[in-house]
């Protein structure tokens, strides 16, 4: 067995070359996220690449909603061994600047979608929260998540290619959200569900809300079972300077569009550690649907690690009116561009929301139920 290039780097954490994981769990995974937008809910585009090492697969993909159509393109390929520069079939990352510059690119503009863009961090990087899960069956003895994150607000700088149409990407304008986690979560093709959950209404209730104000960043993590009960809580505000201040126990209020489950506004109520109340008022100017073509949360076109084959590149339109895709959208995380307001201040960034099953709190008894 030969090294890769990783192991010249004195970054190793287990006795193993760095061309394994550090565990044999299938569903370990090593993925960026990024979105961007122009503050007007008009564009909002979204990207990602993954690799599986246990999978032996590395894929990517890029979305990108404009009135109400989605556009996608994905790719997959056999994970190799270099990963200072990944890049599968016509999609690759570069870092040019760790925790700062990060560039995308995709040629794939005869897709319908393509695109070569720059990102640049307006505050440090921040870790948030490790983030642990546990099978619903079986009193939760698995963990089905267990990953690290951080997350980063910033610009964007560069050109995007929708439909044929051309569209100049300049910070001043265009901004956006982005993360980075690794560790063990579902992917790839489905495993053998075993034993079911022992309560057939449960579900999830998620809130993340990474905000970029012009003299701080908030990032804020929620994530409740279906009886209220917190098992994710994360906020924080970083500074210029690389401070990280906690904003206490977030209190939420999130007002529906009655007859769904879609958000259309939220208030987050945090303190400073000087017990100044910090109220921030979150709204959504337009969203995509993460598992609509972009393979998260169960998306029956594809998924994250799934094998498709050497050199798989596939793309689609979805036409978010279509009577067979809108019974999909409720069910699963969708993404909001998100503008706010504290202290009189205007914010932007990310405002993604899943309310899937039951959630007491939110007075949803069953799968079925909505807003009223």
């Amino acid at each position: 067995m030969l090294p890769v290039p990783l192991d010249e780097y004195p970054i190793h954490q287990t006795p193993l070359s760095l061309r394994h994981a550090g565990t044999t769990d299938r569903n370990f995974y090593d993925r960026a996220y990024f979105n961007a937008h122009d503050r007007t809910g008009e564009t909002f585009f979204i990207a990602g690449l993954g690799v599986y090492p246990n999978l032996g697969v590395i894929d990517g993909y890029g979305t990108v909603r404009r009135g109400d159509r989605q556009w996608t393109i994905r790719c997959s390929d056999a994970l190799g061994d270099d990963r200072l520069s990944p890049t599968v079939g016509p999609f690759r990352l570069e870092v040019q600047e760790p925790l700062q510059r990060i560039r995308l690119v995709c040629d794939t503009a005869e897709r319908g979608l393509g695109f070569d863009l720059t990102w640049d961090g307006s505050f440090p990087a921040v870790m948030e929260q490790h983030h642990i899960m546990r099978t619903p069956a079986g009193g939760g003895a698995r963990a089905i998540l267990d990953a690290s994150r951080f997350a980063q607000v910033g610009t964007w700088t560069g050109t995007m290619c929708v439909d044929g149409v051309d569209i100049a990407v300049t910070p001043d304008v265009w901004v956006g959200t982005r993360d980075r986690s690794w560790g063990v979560r579902p992917v790839g093709e489905g495993e053998p569900p075993g034993r079911p959950a022992d309560d057939p209404t449960a579900g999830l209730w998620w809130l993340y809300v990474p905000l970029r104000f012009d003299d701080f960043a908030v990032v804020v993590i929620v994530q409740e079972t279906p009886d209220g009960y917190r098992t994710l809580n994360d906020a924080t505000r970083v500074w210029p300077d690389g401070r990280v201040e906690q904003l206490g126990w977030p209190e939420i209020e999130i007002a529906y569009t009655p007859g769904t489950r879609l958000p259309e506004r939220a208030t987050l109520h945090l303190r400073a550690r000087d017990g100044k109340p910090l109220t921030i008022e979150v709204e959504s100017l337009g969203y995509v649907a993460l598992h609509v073509g972009a393979g998260y949360g169960g998306d029956p076109d594809w998924g994250h690690g799934q094998w498709r084959g050497a050199g798989w590149v596939d793309s689609a339109v979805y036409d978010l009116t279509d009577p067979a895709i809108v019974p999909r959208i409720p069910f699963g995380v969708i993404d909001h561009v998100g503008r706010a307001t504290l202290d009189g201040a205007e914010g932007w960034g990310l405002f993604e929301h899943g309310t899937l099953g039951r959630h007491d709190p939110s007075g949803f008894a069953d799968w079925d139920a909505v807003a009223t």
